[in-house]
């Protein structure tokens, strides 16, 4: 994904001069090449992710669309007051892209970790957040955000799903797999889907896939779970729950059961790989097997 996002951040500097592309030393050598052509729109802060933010909102205010690029700890955790200040604050938008999410980069320790990036940022201002599952969905999804003046956070990832899924930008719910009427709907979340449907083999569920969970496709969740009591499960690859208050909104109207699966809140001081921390937090398919398994079976 992160090279999917180097060309077509590329092609959108070589093609769209509205485009500027501000780093902090991340990709920086990926980039030379787009920075030698356009000097006056590729450019690298050093290690200032909070100043990285600052230019960022400048340039927005001067009419350009800003691409900032990054570990999510760093562009997200690390510079949310000037996220909070010189964007939201300023009512301008940028396009926040990010690497090493969660646990990616677990091999680093807890400085390049990031479970709680998008929740941070749904304390700020309305963000619509990327997190596609494949490298196929980086490009669509990148274009599109840089057609608009919105703020939007995409969260690429080191590892995804075999395959892509649904138009890549409308943000709608795509159902991969469909269960019998009233079965329980499992909603996977980027590069959850391919852990997740080998997890639900052979139990009879729904599950449905987005990269786009902001804003949710509630339409999309309502016409999936069209009948009484509705169980559904959401399987995140960040905090666990992030997301829960916004299928709670979808489905205020009616009784409903909902498993919020994801990363724990538990700092587990280890170092490891991502796939360590899979399954420590329940996420390889064995663990989301024995949660859903137990859920929808009550």
């Amino acid at each position: 994904m992160r090279d999917a996002f180097t060309s077509a951040a590329t092609g959108l500097l070589d093609d769209d001069p509205r485009t500027a592309l501000v780093l902090a030393d991340i990709s920086a050598e990926a980039f030379a090449p787009a920075a030698r052509r356009h000097p006056d729109r590729v450019l690298n802060v050093g290690i200032r992710e909070q100043l990285m933010i600052g230019v960022s909102g400048g340039l927005a205010l001067t009419g350009l669309r800003a691409i900032a690029h990054s570990y999510a700890p760093f562009l997200v955790d690390r510079a949310y007051e000037q996220i909070k200040l010189d964007l939201d604050h300023q009512g301008v938008g940028a396009v926040l892209v990010s690497i090493g999410g969660s646990y990616d980069a677990a091999a680093e320790g807890r400085t390049h970790m990031s479970p709680g990036d998008v929740a941070l940022l749904d304390t700020a201002g309305p963000w619509t957040v990327h997190v596609p599952g494949h490298p196929d969905e980086v490009g669509p999804l990148l274009r599109a955000a840089a057609g608009h003046d919105d703020a939007v956070y995409l969260r690429l990832a080191a590892r995804g799903n075999h395959s892509a899924h649904g138009d890549g930008v409308s943000g709608r719910l795509v159902t991969v797999r469909r269960g019998s009427g009233g079965a329980p709907v499992v909603v996977a979340v980027g590069p959850m889907l391919d852990a997740t449907l080998d997890a639900v083999a052979g139990l009879d569920v729904t599950v449905a896939y987005t990269n786009t969970p902001r804003p949710f496709d509630v339409t999309g969740l309502r016409m999936l779970v069209d009948y009484v009591d509705p169980v559904v499960v959401l399987v995140e690859p960040y905090l666990a729950g992030t997301s829960s208050h916004l299928v709670g909104a979808a489905l205020a109207d009616r009784p409903y059961r909902l498993l919020s699966l994801g990363v724990g809140r538990e700092d587990l001081h280890r170092y490891g790989s991502a796939a360590d921390h899979d399954r420590w937090h329940g996420l390889d398919p064995a663990g989301l097997r024995r949660s859903v398994t137990r859920f929808v079976t009550g």
